[in-house]
């Protein structure tokens, strides 16, 4: 097998295994809300812990990304992520819960710009597109994430040995494959943070990939509890396996999609079907109408991630590492503003009407999708 097949099919599962692991956590939120008697306010509060970790970890994502290859801190970053994902479940106090969870994400962060920026790297090596291939397998580990996390449930396993288990066998997975990963990747130019004037090409890119974050981010922190709480169903992970599956699925195409319509058309149906897929959940709030809502809003954001991340690979002014900190340190704002955002309107007002602000979101995708493809000319 030449080198290239052997590093894509092990970054691929890199990317797989962190679906994983974050759809796992993600599945968990309303057992461990109800295991702290939370309400919405409360776990949105708990939920700032992981992407304020994040942005903790800007400064040593730039340092990292500008000293060793990306193989480097991804193993690292990997080993302490499973760590802090088993804590999470062995949490009996929210002290200790906050330091799991930020430990989490901490960690995440460096393992997401190591993995995309190796992405970048070997995107390189092949003439067709492959980037939204490594995402379709990351929602695809999300997939069976929830999957197993959907069998838990049902058949009431301890979060304690849920989260350790999946913690073990995806770093012992991960140890066994770190062999094969891309090697002599860093930049010898560009992994420098210029501070001045905003690029706006990365600007507007960091733009569209903020709203990606703060779908995205919500439908993973609050797509359990719209189950539980406002459609009153018992296994709660329903929505978010439709939603995830959705994404997963499509993430495989959204290459040949934007090979057909465009960048441009692609950001223009994305923001439609987020906006539709949560009009359909709020307004009817039945069990099969929330379904087909989750399943159009996996669709509209299965595409936004992977095409941004590559878009930010073409910059001028930064290598594909530096410019993939940047516009990550975006995602990490939409977590950070968007899921307790929700929990804030939700404790206000109510959930169902928390979601509008999906639909805001998925709306102001198209001005801005017109403004980064206004930019992308004026550099090429």
């Amino acid at each position: 097998m030449e080198l290239r097949a052997k590093q894509r099919i092990a970054l691929s599962i890199y990317f797989f295994l962190s679906g994983i692991c974050f759809a796992t956590w993600a599945s968990r939120i309303p057992t461990i809300k109800t295991f702290f008697d939370l309400n919405d306010a409360q776990l949105g509060t708990i939920l700032i812990a992981m992407p304020i970790s994040s942005l903790i970890g800007l400064p040593i994502s730039g340092w990292l990304v500008s000293k060793f290859d990306s193989r480097i801190p991804l193993i690292f970053a990997f080993t302490l992520f499973s760590i802090s994902m088993a804590s999470i479940g062995f949490a009996t106090t929210t002290f200790a819960l906050v330091c799991s969870i930020s430990g989490f994400a901490f960690c995440l962060r460096i393992l997401n710009i190591s993995i995309n920026t190796q992405s970048i790297t070997l995107q390189k090596k092949y003439e067709k597109r492959v980037v939204g291939a490594f995402h379709g397998l990351w929602s695809s580990g999300g997939v069976l994430g929830v999957g197993i996390s959907t069998l838990m449930v049902k058949f009431d396993v301890p979060i304690q040995i849920h989260m350790l288990s999946i913690a073990v066998f995806s770093l012992a997975v991960a140890l066994l494959t770190f062999r094969f990963t891309v090697k002599n990747d860093k930049s010898p130019s560009g992994n420098k943070l210029i501070i001045s004037k905003p690029d706006p090409y990365i600007m507007s890119l960091g733009i569209l990939i903020f709203f990606g974050a703060v779908c995205e981010g919500g439908m993973f922190d609050w797509s359990g509890v719209f189950f539980k709480e406002v459609l009153h169903e018992e296994v709660f992970t329903y929505g978010y396996l439709i939603f995830m599956t959705t994404m997963a699925l499509s993430r495989f195409f959204s290459d040949k999609l934007v090979n057909v319509i465009g960048i441009l058309k692609t950001y223009i149906l994305s923001g439609l079907l987020i906006a539709t897929g949560i009009l359909m959940a709020i307004v009817f709030k039945t069990f099969w109408m929330a379904l087909a809502g989750f399943f159009l809003v996996g669709f509209g954001t299965a595409a936004i991630f992977p095409v941004t991340m590559s878009l930010a690979g073409t910059s001028k002014k930064y290598s594909p590492g530096m410019a993939i900190s940047i516009i990550t340190t975006y995602a990490i704002l939409g977590m950070l503003i968007g899921p307790p955002l929700i929990g804030y309107l939700a404790h206000a007002f109510n959930l169902e009407n928390a979601f509008f602000l999906f639909v805001l979101i998925g709306i102001l995708f198209i001005p801005v999708a017109f403004k980064m493809m206004n930019y992308q000319s004026k550099q090429q």
